[in-house]
Protein backbone atom coordinates (compact mmCIF):
# COMPACT_ATOMS: atom_id res chain seq x y z
CA UNK A 1 0.00 0.00 0.00
CA UNK A 2 1.01 3.30 -0.83
CA UNK A 3 0.69 6.40 2.24
CA UNK A 4 -1.71 8.90 1.05
CA UNK A 5 1.85 11.58 0.89
CA UNK A 6 2.93 9.18 -1.56
CA UNK A 7 -0.10 9.38 -3.31
CA UNK A 8 -0.20 13.36 -3.36
CA UNK A 9 3.04 13.45 -4.06
CA UNK A 10 3.01 11.38 -7.62
CA UNK A 11 -0.46 13.17 -8.49
CA UNK A 12 1.65 16.26 -8.27
CA UNK A 13 4.43 15.47 -9.97
CA UNK A 14 1.98 14.10 -12.83
CA UNK A 15 0.40 17.73 -12.86
CA UNK A 16 4.08 18.96 -13.12
CA UNK A 17 4.82 16.98 -16.18
CA UNK A 18 1.22 17.62 -18.06
CA UNK A 19 2.20 21.23 -18.15
CA UNK A 20 5.05 20.41 -20.39
CA UNK A 21 4.72 21.18 -23.95
CA UNK A 22 6.58 18.08 -25.15
CA UNK A 23 8.16 15.26 -22.85
CA UNK A 24 11.96 14.53 -22.49
CA UNK A 25 12.91 11.40 -22.71
CA UNK A 26 13.41 11.39 -18.92
CA UNK A 27 10.71 12.79 -18.32
CA UNK A 28 8.48 10.12 -20.52
CA UNK A 29 10.50 7.24 -19.21
CA UNK A 30 9.57 8.41 -15.50
CA UNK A 31 5.84 9.10 -16.08
CA UNK A 32 6.33 5.42 -18.12
CA UNK A 33 6.60 5.36 -21.67
CA UNK A 34 3.14 3.72 -22.67
CA UNK A 35 1.72 6.82 -20.68
CA UNK A 36 3.60 9.38 -22.04
CA UNK A 37 3.06 7.94 -25.57
CA UNK A 38 -0.99 7.83 -24.79
CA UNK A 39 -1.00 11.27 -23.51
CA UNK A 40 0.44 11.94 -27.04
CA UNK A 41 -2.12 9.90 -28.75
CA UNK A 42 -4.80 11.46 -26.76
CA UNK A 43 -4.32 14.92 -27.87
CA UNK A 44 -3.26 14.34 -31.25
CA UNK A 45 -7.06 12.95 -31.52
CA UNK A 46 -8.57 16.09 -30.99
CA UNK A 47 -11.10 15.11 -28.29
CA UNK A 48 -13.37 17.47 -26.95
CA UNK A 49 -11.99 19.11 -23.99
CA UNK A 50 -15.61 19.03 -22.23
CA UNK A 51 -16.34 15.39 -22.91
CA UNK A 52 -16.87 14.12 -19.45
CA UNK A 53 -18.46 10.79 -20.06
CA UNK A 54 -17.69 7.58 -22.25
CA UNK A 55 -19.56 7.79 -25.76
CA UNK A 56 -22.44 4.88 -25.37
CA UNK A 57 -23.24 2.31 -28.46
CA UNK A 58 -26.27 0.49 -28.15
CA UNK A 59 -26.00 -3.01 -26.92
CA UNK A 60 -27.80 -5.22 -29.60
CA UNK A 61 -26.00 -7.83 -30.71
CA UNK A 62 -27.04 -10.77 -32.68
CA UNK A 63 -24.88 -13.38 -32.21
CA UNK A 64 -22.84 -13.57 -28.57
CA UNK A 65 -18.80 -14.27 -29.03
CA UNK A 66 -16.64 -16.85 -27.25
CA UNK A 67 -16.40 -13.82 -24.49
CA UNK A 68 -20.25 -13.53 -24.03
CA UNK A 69 -20.82 -16.84 -23.36
CA UNK A 70 -17.47 -17.27 -21.34
CA UNK A 71 -18.85 -14.27 -19.25
CA UNK A 72 -22.26 -15.79 -18.42
CA UNK A 73 -20.49 -18.59 -16.74
CA UNK A 74 -18.20 -16.76 -14.22
CA UNK A 75 -20.10 -13.63 -13.63
CA UNK A 76 -20.92 -14.25 -10.45
CA UNK A 77 -17.33 -14.67 -9.73
CA UNK A 78 -16.16 -11.44 -10.76
CA UNK A 79 -19.17 -9.56 -9.40
CA UNK A 80 -18.00 -10.82 -6.15
CA UNK A 81 -14.39 -9.95 -6.27
CA UNK A 82 -16.02 -6.27 -7.22
CA UNK A 83 -18.02 -6.18 -4.50
CA UNK A 84 -15.28 -7.20 -2.02
CA UNK A 85 -12.70 -4.98 -3.28
CA UNK A 86 -15.04 -2.15 -3.42
CA UNK A 87 -14.18 -1.87 -7.16
CA UNK A 88 -15.95 -1.51 -10.37
CA UNK A 89 -15.02 -4.05 -12.99
CA UNK A 90 -15.31 -3.66 -16.60
CA UNK A 91 -14.81 -6.54 -19.51
CA UNK A 92 -14.33 -4.67 -23.14
CA UNK A 93 -14.48 -6.49 -26.17
CA UNK A 94 -11.00 -5.52 -28.64
CA UNK A 95 -12.47 -2.18 -29.30
CA UNK A 96 -12.21 -1.19 -25.77
CA UNK A 97 -16.32 -0.96 -25.62
CA UNK A 98 -17.60 -2.75 -22.57
CA UNK A 99 -19.84 -5.19 -22.98
CA UNK A 100 -20.18 -6.11 -19.26
CA UNK A 101 -19.84 -4.86 -15.73
CA UNK A 102 -20.57 -5.26 -12.37
CA UNK A 103 -20.00 -2.61 -9.41
CA UNK A 104 -19.78 -2.54 -5.60
CA UNK A 105 -21.90 -0.28 -4.11
CA UNK A 106 -19.04 2.23 -3.17
CA UNK A 107 -18.58 2.72 -7.36
CA UNK A 108 -21.49 2.60 -8.76
CA UNK A 109 -22.39 5.75 -8.94
CA UNK A 110 -19.55 7.33 -9.98
CA UNK A 111 -19.02 4.53 -12.72
CA UNK A 112 -22.54 5.23 -14.00
CA UNK A 113 -22.04 8.82 -13.78
CA UNK A 114 -19.01 8.96 -16.67
CA UNK A 115 -20.55 6.06 -18.71
CA UNK A 116 -18.05 3.23 -17.20
CA UNK A 117 -21.14 0.51 -18.29
CA UNK A 118 -22.10 -2.03 -20.80
CA UNK A 119 -21.56 0.45 -24.02
CA UNK A 120 -19.65 2.53 -22.85
CA UNK A 121 -16.53 3.10 -25.53
CA UNK A 122 -13.16 3.73 -23.67
CA UNK A 123 -11.26 3.59 -27.07
CA UNK A 124 -7.63 5.74 -26.50
CA UNK A 125 -9.30 8.13 -29.55
CA UNK A 126 -12.93 9.02 -27.92
CA UNK A 127 -11.39 9.38 -24.53
CA UNK A 128 -8.14 9.43 -24.48
CA UNK A 129 -5.68 7.55 -21.98
CA UNK A 130 -7.17 4.86 -19.79
CA UNK A 131 -5.84 1.09 -18.31
CA UNK A 132 -8.59 -0.56 -20.85
CA UNK A 133 -7.78 0.92 -24.02
CA UNK A 134 -3.70 0.73 -22.85
CA UNK A 135 -3.66 -2.95 -22.18
CA UNK A 136 -5.57 -3.36 -25.19
CA UNK A 137 -2.96 -0.94 -27.24
CA UNK A 138 0.12 -2.51 -25.72
CA UNK A 139 -1.35 -6.25 -25.04
CA UNK A 140 -0.19 -5.98 -21.66
CA UNK A 141 -0.98 -5.35 -18.40
CA UNK A 142 -1.31 -1.70 -17.34
CA UNK A 143 -2.40 0.76 -14.62
CA UNK A 144 -3.58 4.42 -15.32
CA UNK A 145 -3.21 6.40 -12.00
CA UNK A 146 -5.49 9.34 -11.58
CA UNK A 147 -4.47 12.22 -13.17
CA UNK A 148 -2.75 10.14 -15.81
CA UNK A 149 -6.37 10.05 -17.39
CA UNK A 150 -6.88 12.33 -20.46
CA UNK A 151 -10.41 12.81 -19.37
CA UNK A 152 -10.74 15.05 -16.25
CA UNK A 153 -14.08 13.36 -15.13
CA UNK A 154 -11.89 10.18 -13.57
CA UNK A 155 -8.89 11.93 -12.47
CA UNK A 156 -10.16 10.50 -8.81
CA UNK A 157 -10.19 6.85 -10.01
CA UNK A 158 -6.96 4.15 -10.79
CA UNK A 159 -7.56 1.72 -13.21
CA UNK A 160 -5.94 -1.79 -13.47
CA UNK A 161 -6.25 -3.34 -16.91
CA UNK A 162 -5.09 -6.80 -18.52
CA UNK A 163 -6.02 -8.32 -21.80
CA UNK A 164 -8.51 -11.82 -21.73
CA UNK A 165 -5.96 -14.08 -24.88
CA UNK A 166 -8.02 -16.76 -25.80
CA UNK A 167 -6.76 -19.91 -24.34
CA UNK A 168 -5.79 -21.95 -27.55
CA UNK A 169 -5.01 -19.01 -30.79
CA UNK A 170 -3.45 -16.97 -27.96
CA UNK A 171 -5.76 -13.85 -29.56
CA UNK A 172 -6.67 -10.82 -27.48
CA UNK A 173 -10.23 -11.22 -27.06
CA UNK A 174 -10.76 -9.17 -25.05
CA UNK A 175 -9.98 -6.63 -21.46
CA UNK A 176 -11.23 -6.78 -17.89
CA UNK A 177 -10.38 -3.82 -15.90
CA UNK A 178 -10.72 -3.12 -12.09
CA UNK A 179 -10.87 0.74 -11.11
CA UNK A 180 -11.45 2.46 -7.53
CA UNK A 181 -10.50 5.79 -5.90
CA UNK A 182 -7.05 7.09 -6.40
CA UNK A 183 -6.54 7.03 -2.60
CA UNK A 184 -6.84 3.01 -2.42
CA UNK A 185 -4.31 2.52 -4.87
CA UNK A 186 -2.56 -0.68 -4.30
CA UNK A 187 0.60 -1.95 -5.98
CA UNK A 188 -1.57 -5.81 -6.52
CA UNK A 189 -3.85 -4.09 -8.42
CA UNK A 190 -2.88 -5.17 -11.81
CA UNK A 191 -2.28 -8.68 -10.33
CA UNK A 192 -5.90 -8.90 -9.60
CA UNK A 193 -6.91 -7.80 -13.21
CA UNK A 194 -4.74 -10.37 -14.08
CA UNK A 195 -6.37 -12.96 -11.88
CA UNK A 196 -10.03 -12.04 -13.23
CA UNK A 197 -8.23 -12.15 -16.72
CA UNK A 198 -7.22 -15.74 -15.68
CA UNK A 199 -10.61 -16.46 -14.45
CA UNK A 200 -12.65 -15.31 -17.78
CA UNK A 201 -9.91 -17.73 -19.70
CA UNK A 202 -10.71 -20.63 -17.78
CA UNK A 203 -14.22 -19.93 -18.69
CA UNK A 204 -13.24 -19.95 -21.88
CA UNK A 205 -11.68 -23.33 -21.70
CA UNK A 206 -14.97 -24.78 -20.11
CA UNK A 207 -17.23 -23.43 -22.87
CA UNK A 208 -15.12 -24.26 -25.94
CA UNK A 209 -15.09 -28.51 -25.08
CA UNK A 210 -16.66 -29.16 -28.80
CA UNK A 211 -14.45 -26.56 -30.25
CA UNK A 212 -13.46 -25.91 -34.10
CA UNK A 213 -11.27 -23.30 -34.67
CA UNK A 214 -9.72 -22.40 -38.21
CA UNK A 215 -7.11 -19.96 -39.68
CA UNK A 216 -7.38 -18.94 -43.30
CA UNK A 217 -4.98 -16.25 -43.30
CA UNK A 218 -1.70 -17.08 -44.51
CA UNK A 219 -1.01 -20.58 -43.85
CA UNK A 220 -4.13 -22.79 -43.01
CA UNK A 221 -4.79 -24.32 -39.80
CA UNK A 222 -7.49 -26.67 -38.27
CA UNK A 223 -7.60 -27.69 -34.81
CA UNK A 224 -10.55 -29.61 -33.49
CA UNK A 225 -11.21 -30.01 -29.50
CA UNK A 226 -7.39 -28.34 -29.11
CA UNK A 227 -5.91 -30.54 -31.46
CA UNK A 228 -4.59 -30.02 -34.99
CA UNK A 229 -6.16 -32.09 -37.48
CA UNK A 230 -4.69 -33.18 -41.11
CA UNK A 231 -6.72 -32.53 -43.90
CA UNK A 232 -6.80 -31.99 -47.59
CA UNK A 233 -6.85 -28.73 -49.15
CA UNK A 234 -10.79 -29.34 -50.27
CA UNK A 235 -11.87 -30.48 -46.96
CA UNK A 236 -10.45 -26.88 -45.20
CA UNK A 237 -12.12 -24.99 -48.00
CA UNK A 238 -15.14 -26.96 -46.91
CA UNK A 239 -14.93 -26.02 -43.50
CA UNK A 240 -14.63 -22.37 -44.06
CA UNK A 241 -17.41 -22.28 -46.39
CA UNK A 242 -19.97 -23.90 -43.48
CA UNK A 243 -18.56 -21.39 -41.16
CA UNK A 244 -19.25 -18.56 -43.72
CA UNK A 245 -22.53 -19.96 -43.74
CA UNK A 246 -23.51 -21.37 -40.17
CA UNK A 247 -27.42 -21.70 -41.26
CA UNK A 248 -26.17 -24.79 -43.80
CA UNK A 249 -26.10 -25.51 -47.19
CA UNK A 250 -27.72 -28.45 -49.29
CA UNK A 251 -25.24 -30.45 -51.11
CA UNK A 252 -25.56 -28.85 -54.47
CA UNK A 253 -25.34 -25.28 -52.89
CA UNK A 254 -22.13 -26.80 -51.38
CA UNK A 255 -20.89 -28.66 -54.68
CA UNK A 256 -21.87 -24.97 -56.61
CA UNK A 257 -19.76 -23.05 -53.43
CA UNK A 258 -16.93 -25.36 -54.03
CA UNK A 259 -16.50 -26.46 -57.41
CA UNK A 260 -18.34 -23.70 -59.28
CA UNK A 261 -18.59 -24.66 -63.28
CA UNK A 262 -15.57 -26.95 -62.71
CA UNK A 263 -16.40 -30.65 -63.90
CA UNK A 264 -16.37 -32.69 -60.47
CA UNK A 265 -18.98 -35.24 -59.54
CA UNK A 266 -21.41 -35.20 -56.77
CA UNK A 267 -19.75 -38.25 -55.47
CA UNK A 268 -16.39 -37.07 -55.16
CA UNK A 269 -18.33 -33.87 -52.90
CA UNK A 270 -19.83 -37.05 -50.64
CA UNK A 271 -16.79 -38.37 -50.30
CA UNK A 272 -14.96 -35.73 -48.88
CA UNK A 273 -18.00 -34.99 -46.36
CA UNK A 274 -17.80 -38.72 -45.33
CA UNK A 275 -14.61 -38.22 -44.43
CA UNK A 276 -15.25 -34.98 -42.39
CA UNK A 277 -17.68 -36.52 -40.61
CA UNK A 278 -15.44 -39.16 -39.51
CA UNK A 279 -13.00 -37.02 -37.87
CA UNK A 280 -15.20 -34.06 -36.75
CA UNK A 281 -18.19 -37.31 -35.56
CA UNK A 282 -21.71 -35.87 -34.22
CA UNK A 283 -20.49 -31.85 -34.86
CA UNK A 284 -21.11 -32.12 -38.64
CA UNK A 285 -24.12 -31.78 -39.51
CA UNK A 286 -26.18 -32.93 -42.73
CA UNK A 287 -30.04 -32.15 -44.58
CA UNK A 288 -27.96 -29.60 -45.11
CA UNK A 289 -24.65 -29.83 -44.44
CA UNK A 290 -23.50 -27.12 -41.23
CA UNK A 291 -21.03 -27.06 -38.38
CA UNK A 292 -23.12 -27.90 -35.08
CA UNK A 293 -19.50 -26.82 -33.16
CA UNK A 294 -18.76 -23.78 -31.46
CA UNK A 295 -16.23 -22.01 -34.42
CA UNK A 296 -13.81 -19.72 -33.95
CA UNK A 297 -12.07 -18.48 -37.10
CA UNK A 298 -9.79 -15.38 -37.92
CA UNK A 299 -11.32 -14.56 -41.19
CA UNK A 300 -14.94 -14.19 -39.34
CA UNK A 301 -13.21 -12.63 -35.93
CA UNK A 302 -11.77 -9.92 -39.39
CA UNK A 303 -14.44 -9.76 -40.51
CA UNK A 304 -16.60 -8.81 -37.00
CA UNK A 305 -13.78 -6.01 -36.69
CA UNK A 306 -13.96 -4.48 -39.72
CA UNK A 307 -17.88 -4.06 -38.78
CA UNK A 308 -17.49 -2.79 -35.66
CA UNK A 309 -14.77 -0.56 -37.20
CA UNK A 310 -12.06 -1.57 -35.43
CA UNK A 311 -9.60 -1.61 -37.86
CA UNK A 312 -6.29 -2.55 -35.45
CA UNK A 313 -7.80 -5.61 -34.80
CA UNK A 314 -8.38 -6.42 -38.44
CA UNK A 315 -5.45 -5.68 -39.61
CA UNK A 316 -3.91 -7.55 -36.62
CA UNK A 317 -5.55 -10.98 -37.55
CA UNK A 318 -5.07 -10.17 -41.26
CA UNK A 319 -1.44 -12.21 -41.32
CA UNK A 320 -1.32 -13.08 -45.08
CA UNK A 321 -3.59 -13.82 -47.99
CA UNK A 322 -7.03 -15.66 -47.04
CA UNK A 323 -6.63 -19.22 -48.86
CA UNK A 324 -4.51 -17.87 -51.56
CA UNK A 325 -4.68 -21.68 -53.30
CA UNK A 326 -8.52 -21.57 -53.29
CA UNK A 327 -10.24 -21.91 -57.06
CA UNK A 328 -13.33 -21.76 -55.19
CA UNK A 329 -15.68 -19.17 -56.50
CA UNK A 330 -17.56 -18.50 -53.42
CA UNK A 331 -14.59 -18.51 -51.59
CA UNK A 332 -12.48 -15.91 -54.06
CA UNK A 333 -15.85 -13.66 -54.72
CA UNK A 334 -15.58 -13.49 -50.40
CA UNK A 335 -12.04 -12.94 -50.15
CA UNK A 336 -12.07 -10.19 -52.61
CA UNK A 337 -15.13 -9.01 -50.94
CA UNK A 338 -12.70 -8.64 -47.66
CA UNK A 339 -9.87 -7.21 -48.83
CA UNK A 340 -11.22 -4.46 -50.69
CA UNK A 341 -13.06 -3.39 -47.38
CA UNK A 342 -9.39 -3.67 -45.64
CA UNK A 343 -7.58 -1.60 -48.06
CA UNK A 344 -10.26 0.96 -48.19
CA UNK A 345 -9.98 0.93 -43.97
CA UNK A 346 -5.90 1.51 -44.75
CA UNK A 347 -6.92 4.54 -46.97
CA UNK A 348 -8.83 6.26 -44.33
CA UNK A 349 -7.10 5.66 -40.74
CA UNK A 350 -4.03 8.50 -40.31
CA UNK A 351 -2.36 5.89 -37.70
CA UNK A 352 1.12 5.05 -38.79
CA UNK A 353 2.23 2.76 -36.32
CA UNK A 354 -0.89 0.79 -37.02
CA UNK A 355 0.33 0.42 -40.74
CA UNK A 356 3.91 0.07 -40.20
CA UNK A 357 2.95 -2.68 -37.98
CA UNK A 358 0.91 -4.54 -40.35
CA UNK A 359 3.63 -3.82 -43.24
CA UNK A 360 6.06 -5.40 -41.04
CA UNK A 361 3.76 -8.56 -40.58
CA UNK A 362 2.49 -8.64 -44.44
CA UNK A 363 5.15 -7.28 -46.47
CA UNK A 364 2.83 -7.53 -49.46
CA UNK A 365 0.53 -4.96 -48.13
CA UNK A 366 1.28 -2.58 -50.93
CA UNK A 367 -1.71 -0.10 -49.89
CA UNK A 368 -0.80 0.05 -46.91
CA UNK A 369 2.79 1.22 -48.39
CA UNK A 370 1.32 3.70 -50.04
CA UNK A 371 -1.09 5.01 -47.49
CA UNK A 372 1.75 5.77 -45.68
CA UNK A 373 3.59 7.70 -48.38
CA UNK A 374 0.64 9.44 -48.10
CA UNK A 375 0.64 10.45 -44.05
CA UNK A 376 4.20 11.26 -43.90
CA UNK A 377 5.87 14.30 -44.92
CA UNK A 378 8.57 14.80 -47.58
CA UNK A 379 11.20 14.38 -45.75
CA UNK A 380 10.50 12.34 -43.11
CA UNK A 381 13.42 9.28 -43.29
CA UNK A 382 10.78 6.23 -43.60
CA UNK A 383 9.43 7.76 -47.10
CA UNK A 384 13.06 6.78 -48.97
CA UNK A 385 12.47 3.39 -47.34
CA UNK A 386 8.85 3.10 -48.48
CA UNK A 387 9.78 3.81 -51.77
CA UNK A 388 11.95 1.03 -52.68
CA UNK A 389 9.89 -1.00 -50.92
CA UNK A 390 7.22 0.15 -53.34
CA UNK A 391 9.16 0.08 -56.42
CA UNK A 392 9.28 -3.95 -55.76
CA UNK A 393 6.00 -4.03 -56.75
Amino acid sequence: MFTKQELLQHRSSVDQLKKQSSLSPQNAEKLGQSIASSWQRSVSSSIPKERLAAPLLSQNKKNKSSLDLALETCSDELSHIAEQSSMVIAVGDVGSTIIWTASSNQMQSAAEKVHFIAGGQWAEDMVGTNALALSLKTQQSSCVFSNEHYMESIHDWVCYAAPILDPYSKQVLGVVDLSTTWKKHNTLGVLAAERCASIIQTALIEQQRQRLYIRAFATPQIIFNHKSLVLTPRQVEILVILALCPNGLNLENLHQALYGERKVSIGTLKAEMSQLRDILGGMLGSRPYRLLADVEADFLSAEQALDAGYVASALQLYKGVFLSKTESPFLCAWRDCLESRLSDAIFKTKETDLLLKHVAHFPEAIDAVERLMELFPSEHPARLSLSKFKDVY
